[in-house]
């Protein structure tokens, strides 16, 4: 991911000059202006070393400003060490009247009266401003790291989750494939080399493609295609399989991998023990909008049984739908008498 500017350490830099020279102008900035029409005066020598002698004691609170923020407040107070907390800062706030007194004392001819009393009175004001400034920054810095480090846990966390639910395909499959593919070559028949093929197909789609965080809605109906062949071979004729692939108003793109599991569902609850065995397949995507449908027949009794043995396909789809297509989808399980009907709408755009 690309940095952003302001997190660059030049921006940081500029952004902390620009809001001290800013904090430190306001006295100025907003002090009874000259009458335009009177002659401004040349700076005299005692407001020049006042100056000069603010310029250094703001050069002690900037300083204690990064000290309390980056080695006081993190390595005392979050160490909950409170007491040496509390006598450090005591110690930089006498440092800092300390020095600012002794330069005022020094060089009366700056224009100020020297007062102990008002001197501490007005220095710490200053100085619990700077102290607040300082534990809010650390605050904020802290809380603004420690919310992208949650974000990042939570985004590798749901790059794994998706990882795994993606290889969670029933591997069943694969087995039953190939163990046809023996028969077919046993009986030497001619239909080897086309399964072999659509086979290799599936491979390279599950191993390869899947890498990636879309595919084409293209790619994702032709592995769709070469899964249902593999297993109208398997079955032959006892079961019917009807399939209406659409062809799409225009290139959508679509998390891959996530309409299998529908489909390997109807096949795994839709044979074996059901007379007249039939799946339904329907897939169309029009202004946006996916419409993928599945029905199949199903025996409850049997059904039932599958479900305890291998039963993640529904749940597994339902789960990435939602970290995928949140409050884009729509998914309508129905049972109706011995059918089992899926339909899924998901918003592409």
């Amino acid at each position: 991911m690309k940095e952003a500017w302001y997190n660059k350490k030049w921006a940081v830099v500029l952004l902390h000059a620009s809001a001290w020279i800013t904090l430190f102008s306001l006295p100025y900035l907003l002090r009874p202006s000259y009458n335009v029409n009177q002659q401004t005066p040349k700076l005299p020598v005692d407001d020049t070393l006042n100056f000069i002698l603010a310029r250094i004691n703001d050069l002690f609170l900037v300083s204690f400003f990064y000290l309390n923020a980056l080695v006081l407040f993190p390595r005392l107070l979050y160490k909950k060490q409170f007491l040496f907390y509390i006598l450090a800062v005591i110690g930089c706030f006498g440092l800092i009247a300390l020095q600012s007194g002794l330069l005022r004392k020094s060089f009366p001819q700056a224009g100020m009266h020297f007062e102990l009393r008002k001197h501490l009175f007005f220095s710490f004001f200053i100085f619990i401003f700077i102290l607040a400034c300082s534990i809010a920054y650390r605050t904020i810095r802290d809380k603004i790291v420690t919310d992208n480090i949650a974000k990042e846990k939570e985004n590798e966390f749901l790059k794994t989750e998706l990882s795994l639910l993606r290889s969670q395909v029933s591997p069943h499959f694969m087995f039953n494939v190939l163990n046809n593919m023996v028969a077919l070559a046993r009986k030497q028949s001619d239909q080897l080399e086309p399964s072999l093929i659509k086979l290799s197909s599936l491979m390279r789609y599950m191993l390869y493609e899947t890498d990636e965080e879309k595919v084409t809605l293209e790619k994702e109906t032709e592995y769709l295609q070469s899964y249902i062949d593999l297993q109208q071979q398997r079955f032959g004729k006892k079961v019917v399989i009807n399939t209406i692939f659409k062809q799409p108003d225009e290139p959508y793109f679509i998390e891959p991998m996530l309409l299998i599991p529908f489909v390997e569902n109807a096949f795994k609850h839709g044979t074996g023990m059901i007379e007249n065995a039939m799946i339904n397949i329907e897939l169309s995507a029009v202004n946006n909008q996916l419409i993928f449908a599945v029905q199949n027949k199903y025996n409850r009794d049997s059904s039932e049984i599958k479900d305890k043995a291998s039963g993640i396909g529904l749940t597994n789809v339902a789960r990435r739908l939602d970290l995928l297509y949140k409050n884009k989808h729509e998914l309508m399980i129905e049972k109706d008498n011995s059918l089992f009907t899926v339909k899924l709408e998901i918003n592409l755009a």
